[in-house]
């Protein structure tokens, strides 16, 4: 099943995104929630922002969070123990088969793909 949604990127969207995706998995809803987040804090408050979850080939699910700052490029933080930010991206990471970022002219998009359930992660 496919799933788009443009929205604003504020903090009271994110609750009501992952209540949008209420069928899709824990996974899903939390690394979807960190990329906007992203957005909020990288990009700026109120910056529009398309979402959209398909399916993959192989049964696992594929989301693209799309914003128009092809030069805000997300980058992988090593977070110390005290610092109160810089995990997203980690746990992105953590959770997901795979993830990247396509760049355009302007825009990017940020992606991830989840396993399906009782696939194997591969790595």
């Amino acid at each position: 099943m496919t799933f788009e949604l443009s929205l604003l990127a504020v903090p009271k969207s994110v609750p009501e995104l992952r209540h949008h995706l209420r069928h899709h998995s824990f996974d899903v809803r939390l690394c979807v929630s960190e990329l906007v987040t992203n957005v909020i804090d990288h990009v700026g408050e109120g910056t529009p922002v398309t979402v959209r979850v398909l399916p993959t080939d192989t049964g696992g699910t594929r989301v693209e969070v799309t914003d128009p700052d092809p030069r805000a490029l997300p980058v992988l933080l090593h977070a110390a123990t005290t610092d109160e930010s810089g995990r997203g991206l980690a746990l992105l990471g953590a959770c997901a088969r795979r993830w990247g970022v396509e760049a355009g002219a302007d825009r990017k998009t940020v992606w991830f793909e989840l396993t399906a359930p009782n696939q194997e992660s591969v790595t």
